[in-house]
């Protein structure tokens, strides 16, 4: 018997389901300023982001960013942040909550060019660490605390 959601919950950590794409990559649904969207849930990536075209649709207030951007097949690309933002991952909230905005157009056209969905952003290290994350990969479920 899997005994680790019943300690958890034990523990007061929230349970989210993800799905695995055809890419293999592992896909969360969020909630940034109340507006719903599609993450890449990503341990690799230091920084919760999201992609330029994707202001507007979180209500941001995007500001320059002396910091740039590197990912896969991607180095120095011009960053903006946007402070003090509502994040919420299931039934888990963070109230204030900082978001790099980049350029996400190659990440979503190496999704496209293998049928797989686009994404408005990614859900990376800073967020999983601020939630002290647990990642089951065998039931797809992410504990944030």
């Amino acid at each position: 018997m899997n005994y680790l959601p019943y300690i958890l919950k034990k523990e007061k950590y929230k349970k989210i389901k993800f799905k695995v794409s055809k890419t293999q990559h592992l896909l969360i649904k969020a909630k940034i300023n109340g507006v719903k969207g599609n993450f890449i849930l990503d341990t690799g990536a230091s920084s919760s982001c999201v992609g330029f075209d994707s202001i507007e649709l979180f209500q941001l207030k995007a500001k320059k960013s002396k910091t740039k951007a590197s990912g896969a097949g991607a180095n120095g690309m011009f960053t903006q942040i946007a402070v003090g933002n509502q994040l919420q991952l299931g039934n888990w909230k963070q109230l204030d909550f900082d978001l790099v905005i980049f350029d996400l157009s190659h990440v979503n056209e190496a999704l496209i060019a293998h049928k797989a969905k686009p994404v408005h952003g990614i859900i990376g290290a800073d967020i999983l660490l601020k939630g002290k994350a647990i990642v089951d990969y065998f039931n797809f479920y992410l504990y944030l605390q």
